[in-house]
């Protein structure tokens, strides 16, 4: 479980979807290499990046997945991996065969790898029978859902939403429908100026995460909860580490919210 190898799999359709959304951003200024898309996923490279020393081990595990935000990615391999694997354009156009299929390459050799890491610790894949293991994990996804914190997160999740909803004509100059635009007309500078835009960014990119990261943190918190393995005990717990992706969300969100509270003046104080 320490090993970079052991924890890419999961994420990398994850962190592939990631770097399209960051290249597209950035207009695709970003690092080329010389590799050739048709080559696949080289497996012995992946190993060598696996051990390199200046990747932290997991560290996409508990991210936000803003890439050109974060100051950690040349330490993150997955980022290393999207930079060496989704140069081509079509690979990074998710309505693209070339996508998928590179996406298929990468789940095929990320199998690859597991199997050879559990033969070399004799387990054997194809005894295991996740049945059990899979409706346990069901009934705590269910049980997070329902709690009062998830719950809360969906709330705002939906207070946010119908607040956008309201403010998009306002700020499109088109027919305001919202009484608390309506009462302070023509207050407000355009977006491009007053860097609004950017904020309501910052908003909308935590918006549902903040969800998803605090029913993980709490379905996982149950999970080890259930745990009578006292060897996942030295291991780092998967809830804290999507409790901390949360926290930082929130807190983003509502410098963000503050920003734009003191920059608009019609900002709905309700």
């Amino acid at each position: 479980m320490g090993s970079n190898i052991v924890q890419v799999g999961p994420n990398l359709d994850k962190h592939a979807r990631s770097a399209i959304i960051t290249h597209h951003k950035d207009g695709g200024k970003r690092r080329r290499t010389r590799r050739k898309e048709s080559d696949g996923l080289d497996k012995e490279k992946l190993k060598e990046l696996a051990q390199d020393k200046r990747f932290i081990s997991g560290i996409y595990n508990y991210c936000d997945r803003w890439c050109e935000r974060c100051p950690q990615t040349s330490r993150c391999l997955n980022y290393a991996m999207a930079e060496d694997e989704f140069t081509d354009p079509k690979t990074q156009d998710i309505h693209n065969e070339a996508f998928w299929t590179k996406l298929s390459e990468t789940f095929r050799a990320t199998l690859d790898l597991v199997k050879e890491m559990a033969a070399s610790e004799d387990i054997d894949l194809d005894a295991l029978d996740p049945g059990e293991f899979v409706e346990e994990k069901r009934a705590f996804q269910e049980a997070a859902k329902n709690h009062e914190i998830a719950r809360a997160a969906r709330a705002y999740a939906d207070m946010a939403e119908n607040w956008f909803e309201g403010a998009r004509a306002f700020f499109e100059g088109g027919e305001v429908t919202d009484p608390s635009f309506q009462s302070i007309p023509g207050n407000v500078e355009e977006p491009e100026r007053n860097g609004v835009e950017e904020v309501f960014e910052v908003v909308q990119w935590y918006q549902h995460q903040i969800y998803v990261k605090l029913a993980r943190a709490i379905s996982g918190q149950m999970e080890e909860e259930s745990e009578i393995d006292d060897e996942l005990a030295q291991y780092a717990k998967d809830s804290e580490g999507s409790a901390k992706v949360a926290l930082i969300g929130l807190d983003r969100s509502i410098a963000a919210w503050g920003i734009l509270g003191r920059r608009v003046s019609c900002f709905p104080q309700s």
